[in-house]
C-alpha cells in the first residue's frame, strides 16, 4: 500500500490552460482511431489470403490471435514505463511498429511470418492503446468513466470511415490485400508518431474536488503486487474474459459467418444508402462499437459500474442469440450484428474506470493493463470457434456459448462483483488505508 502518493487529476494550477486535458483526449482518440484497423480490419483480409495461399481459416484466425496477445500481454509492462517516464515516447514507438507489422504482414508467405508480423503489430498497438486510456484516465477525475470511454471509441469507431475503402481495394484483385497491407499500415503508423508527439502527462496536484457518490471510489493506491492479491481483480479479469470472447469472435469472425449464413453480397438499403451486407455490417458494427463505449462510461459515472454492466451484458447475450436464430436475413444481420458489437465494445471504457475506482490513480495505467491481458486469454479461444464450425457445420454451439458467458458475466456482476468491492472497501476503511489528503468513498447504491 502506497501512502501519501501524489495522485493525478484534472489540473487545478491556473499555470495550466483549461484546454489541455481536453487536447490530450483528442489526441489520444486520433491514436486510438489509428489502430484500429489493425484490429477491426483484420476479418477482411482473411478470405482473400485463404484463397491465395490455401491457409485454413483456423490457421489464419491464429494470427489474430496473435495480435490480440502480443497487443495486450505486454501491457503490464508498459503500463510500468508509461507511468513513470510519460507517454510521447511509448505511443511513437508504438505507431512506429503497428505500422511496420502490417507493412512485413503484406510480404508473408508463410504462416510463420504472418505470425511474426501479427506479433510485431500487437505489441505496437498495445504500447498505443495502453497508453491512451492509462492518460484519460489521469488527466480526468470524476468523469473518468467518460474519458476512458472517448478515448476508447476511437478504437472501436476508428476503422468505420475507413472500412468501405479497405473493403474494396481488397476486393479489386485477388492480390490487392498486400498493398492494402502496405498502404494502410504506413498511413496509420505515420498518423500515430505525429499526434504522439504532442502527448503530455498530467500535472501533480492534489484533487480538486470530491468524486461522485454513487460510485465505489478507491480509498488507498494498490501497486501491482497487491492488485494481485485483491479477489475483486480475479471476478473482473473472468468476467472480462467471457465477453470478450464473443466480441472478439464476431470481429475475427464477422465475414466468414456472413458467407455461411448466405448473405455477405446481399445488397441492404439503409438510410439511403445501399451496400452489400457485409460492408454495411463492417461500417455499423465500427459506429456501434465505438458509440457504446462512451455512453456506457458516462452512465457508469452516475448509475454505478455494475449496474450498468448488468444491463448491458445481457442486452449482449440477448444480441447474440437474435443473431443465431435471425441472422440468415441480410437486413437482420446488419442491424443484430450492430447490437453485438454495442453490447461487448463498452468493456473498454467501464473496466478501466472500474480499475481506476478500486485500485487507485496513481498506478492506473500498470494496473489496468494486466486486467486488459484478460483480452489476450479471450483471443486465446477465439481459434477455437472456427474449428467447432468445421466439426459441426454450424455456428450454432459458438453462437450459443458466446451468448451463455455473457449471461453468467451479467449475473457475476451484480451477484458477485458488487458486494465483494462492497466488503474490499469498507475493509480498507476500517484498517485506516486511505491515502492522506484523498476523500474516503461513499458506498455504491
Amino acid at each position: 500500500m502506497t501512502r501519501g502518493a501524489p495522485t493525478f487529476s484534472e489540473p487545478t494550477d491556473n499555470s495550466m490552460k483549461a484546454w489541455m486535458p481536453w487536447l490530450q483526449l483528442i489526441l489520444g482518440i486520433v491514436c486510438m482511431a489509428s489502430i484500429a484497423n489493425y484490429q477491426y480490419g483484420w476479418t477482411l483480409f482473411v478470405l482473400p489470403m485463404s484463397s491465395e495461399h490455401a491457409w485454413s481459416n483456423t490457421a489464419i484466425t491464429v494470427a489474430f490471435t496473435t495480435f490480440v496477445v502480443f497487443e495486450t500481454w505486454l501491457v503490464p509492462v508498459e503500463g510500468y514505463f508509461i507511468d513513470r517516464v510519460g507517454p510521447r515516447f511509448m505511443v511513437m514507438l508504438g505507431g512506429a511498429l503497428a505500422g511496420l507489422g502490417w507493412v512485413l504482414d503484406s510480404y508473408a508467405p508463410s504462416l510463420t511470418m504472418l505470425y511474426i508480423s501479427s506479433a510485431l503489430c500487437g505489441l505496437g498497438a498495445g504500447m498505443v492503446y495502453g497508453t491512451c486510456v492509462g492518460n484519460a484516465l489521469k488527466w480526468f477525475g470524476k468523469r473518468r468513466g467518460l474519458a476512458a470511454g472517448l478515448t476508447a471509441a476511437g478504437f472501436g469507431m476508428g476503422s468505420a470511415l475507413t472500412v468501405v475503402p479497405l473493403a474494396n481495394y481488397i476486393a479489386s484483385s485477388p492480390t490487392a490485400y498486400h498493398d492494402a497491407f502496405r498502404f494502410f499500415g504506413i498511413v496509420q503508423g505515420v498518423i500515430v508518431i505525429v499526434a504522439g508527439l504532442f502527448l503530455a502527462r498530467p500535472p501533480k496536484s492534489k484533487p480538486a474536488e470530491a468524486p461522485p457518490t454513487n460510485n465505489l471510489q478507491n480509498v488507498r493506491m494498490y501497486d501491482w503486487h497487491e492488485v494481485l492479491r485483491s479477489p475483486t481483480f480475479y471476478v473482473m479479469y473472468a468476467m472480462f474474459v467471457m465477453v470478450a470472447t464473443g466480441g472478439l469472435m464476431a470481429v475475427a469472425q464477422l465475414a466468414p459467418l456472413a458467407k455461411d449464413f448466405y448473405v455477405d453480397t446481399f445488397p441492404v438499403s439503409m438510410l439511403g444508402i445501399t451496400l452489400p451486407a457485409l460492408q454495411f455490417a463492417l461500417s455499423i458494427d465500427r459506429i456501434m462499437n465505438g458509440l457504446t463505449r462512451p455512453v456506457c462510461g458516462w452512465i457508469s459515472d452516475y448509475l454505478g459500474r455494475e449496474n450498468t454492466m448488468f444491463v448491458i451484458f445481457a442486452l449482449e447475450c440477448v444480441g447474440i442469440l437474435a443473431l443465431w436464430k435471425f441472422g440468415t436475413t441480410p437486413m437482420a444481420f446488419v442491424l443484430l450484428s450492430g447490437l453485438v458489437f454495442f453490447g461487448w465494445g463498452e468493456i473498454y471504457s467501464l473496466f478501466p474506470a472500474m480499475t481506476r475506482d478500486h485500485f487507485g490513480q496513481r498506478f492506473a495505467t500498470q494496473n489496468y493493463g494486466m486486467l486488459y491481458t484478460a483480452k489476450g486469454t479471450a483471443a486465446l479461444l477465439v481459434p477455437f470457434a472456427p474449428a467447432i464450425v468445421a466439426a459441426t457445420g454450424t455456428w450454432s454451439t459458438v453462437l450459443v456459448i458466446a451468448a451463455v458467458f455473457n449471461g453468467v458475466a451479467a449475473v457475476l456482476a451484480l451477484a458477485v462483483l458488487k458486494p465483494l468491492r462492497r466488503r474490499e472497501v469498507q475493509r480498507n476503511i476500517e484498517l485506516g488505508s486511505a491515502a492522506p489528503g484523498e476523500p474516503v468513498p461513499a458506498m455504491a447504491t
